[in-house]
């Protein structure tokens, strides 16, 4: 079984927010493939489905950002997965609103869910897909920039990268990681961080 998690902050407060890029990915894939996100398990909702020929397990955990790790771990162990078949999906200052970015592994960067993951997992080798969510002003602290919402104009741009980022999980499942990256990754090159901290 592969676990997609799309990483967020819980609660209509925090909708919508750059900070929830993951949940809104995972919102994508679950309408997509008529996936119920209704089965409360280890702090997070999760639903079964089975997406390009996989069985998966979609989870939004339901611990806050910085604590994503307290659910993704008990999951992982519950089912008995393996920590490459964990695929966790997440919001990137360091990329472009409407960009995303593969990756095989790597660090969490600074994004402090990621860190929160790879401490749990004890490891970093699983693949995860970031998003973009653009660049904090110079003037405005990073926090609320995350925990803020898209301006009006953004929203065409922020619908299709959920869209787009969802194609990627579909593909890592149907074609592997590398043929994902070579994908997709064409698209941000000039990008060189590896997430969001907040």
């Amino acid at each position: 079984m592969k676990i997609i998690v799309g990483l967020g902050n819980p609660t209509d407060r925090y909708a919508g927010t750059r900070h929830n890029m993951g949940f809104g990915v995972a919102d994508e894939l679950a309408e997509r493939h008529q996936i119920r996100m209704s089965l409360s398990r280890h702090r997070a909702l999760c639903g079964t489905g089975i997406v390009s020929g996989e069985r998966m397990l979609l989870v939004k955990p339901l611990t806050y950002m910085n604590a994503s790790g307290e659910s993704v771990r008990p999951i992982t162990d519950y089912y008995k997965a393996e920590v490459g078949d964990v695929i966790v999906i997440y919001d990137d200052i360091s990329l472009d609103v409407g960009q995303i970015r593969v990756r095989g592994k790597g660090s969490a960067g600074g994004h402090n869910g990621m860190k929160s993951v790879i401490a749990h997992l004890g490891s970093s080798d699983f693949p995860r897909v970031r998003v973009g969510v653009g660049a904090k002003p110079p003037q405005m602290d990073l926090a609320d920039y995350v925990l803020s919402r898209f301006p009006k104009e953004e929203l065409p741009v922020v619908r299709e990268s959920l869209q787009t980022a969802a194609d990627a999980v579909e593909m890592i499942l149907s074609d592997g990681v590398e043929r994902t990256m070579n994908r997709y990754n064409a698209f941000t090159r000039k990008s060189q961080g590896e997430g969001t901290p907040d």
